[in-house]
């Protein structure tokens, strides 16, 4: 027998582990819950109380005043440190000089006119700067309304008349060769006053509707294959092998 011919570098080989589509069954493709312990206990048994256990706590110490821990100071009463008085010397603050009027900076001899009785005086300012632009309307501002016319104002104004151009038509100068004649008037049509004769459309040829797809022949047919009304020889078909690792399709699902 001649040597298999292997495509690649893969060979046949032993599976490492256990290939969960070969079985049939369940079996190791599903993890069941433990029924012992607290951790994913299964929800089908009962669980019994589980305790749980701490070490002992720490014990405090046999003794616990101060003692040794903290160094007092012989020379602390209950009114304080037994000591003489301490003094703490420290350098001369510094002070703001303030500035103050000194005896030069008064005039007493201004006060007369506060104190004593003086003559009136009088302060002479300036001109006051007139506005740049005046906002009063001056005299050619105004317009006195007319008082000839129809449109007077505050009187009673004098009946007017227009007097209008001589009319072109019917005038002398009238030409009349400009008048209309009979072909300048637009022919009503009898259908509007009589009755109306029938009128037909003629259209264009209707085209019967069609299918321009190719249809078969008479040698496209093979009525010699058609074993729908004759007997024939029971016919087996071959599928192909399905996979091991596939899922198979289920349909009829009740």
């Amino acid at each position: 027998m001649a040597e298999e011919v292997w495509v690649g570098a893969w060979r046949p080989h032993r599976p490492r582990g256990p290939i969960m589509a070969l079985y049939s069954s369940p079996g190791p493709k599903y993890l069941i819950p433990p029924t012992t312990g607290f951790v994913k206990h299964t929800p089908t048994k009962l669980r019994a109380p589980a305790y749980s256990f701490r070490g002992a706590p720490m014990l405090l110490a046999e003794n616990c005043s101060p003692g040794p821990r903290y160094s007092v100071n012989p020379k602390i009463l209950r009114t304080g440190k037994d000591l003489g008085p301490a003094y703490s010397i420290l350098g001369r603050y510094r002070t703001k000089t303030t500035l103050t009027p000194g005896p030069g900076d008064y005039f007493p001899e201004k006060s007369t006119r506060h104190v004593f009785d003086s003559a009136p005086s009088h302060s002479i300012s300036a001109r006051t700067k007139t506005f740049r632009v005046d906002s009063t309307p001056g005299p050619a501002a105004y317009m006195l309304p007319m008082v000839m016319g129809p449109h007077t104002v505050g009187k009673v104004s004098q009946p007017s008349f227009s007097i209008k151009g001589r009319s072109k038509l019917g005038s002398f100068s009238d030409d009349l060769h400009k008048t209309p004649g009979p072909a300048a008037y637009r022919q009503t049509d009898v259908q509007v006053t009589k009755f109306k004769a029938p009128q037909y459309t003629m259209a264009a040829r209707v085209e019967p509707p069609g299918d321009k797809t190719l249809k078969p022949g008479p040698g496209a047919h093979s009525p010699e294959k058609v074993t729908m009304n004759k007997p024939c020889a029971p016919i087996v078909t071959f599928g192909i092998k399905h996979s091991d690792y596939m899922t198979p399709l289920v349909v009829d699902v009740e």
